[in-house]
């Protein structure tokens, strides 16, 4: 058995993911430690490949929605006292996002 050998998860349409913002820039942002590690919560909306997935982005995030499987994570659901804030919606050209 090889110890590096890691199983591929098996990715479906619907399945709700958190985007990494590893390799994100910020403009307005310029302290990397106080930037949060995934973003909000985003939907595949088609597996690509077994490698990449398209994903349901909002207008304002300015890139590509295929993305490679390794940025992001599987959205697991919250233990039943730990708390999330949930972020406002906020008005990009007169449309809440």
């Amino acid at each position: 058995m090889n110890r590096r050998y890691k199983e591929v998860e098996e990715w479906k349409k619907g399945y709700k993911v958190m985007l990494s913002t590893k390799n994100l820039v910020y403009k307005e942002r310029l302290v990397k430690k106080l930037i949060q590690r995934y973003m909000r919560l985003y939907v595949v909306e088609e597996v690509v490949s077994r490698n990449t997935v398209k994903l349901t982005l909002l207008a304002s995030v300015r890139i590509h929605p295929v993305v490679n499987v390794s940025r992001v994570v599987r959205y697991r659901e919250l233990v039943k006292r730990q708390k999330m804030k949930e972020p406002k919606l906020v008005e990009v050209n007169e449309v809440e996002e």
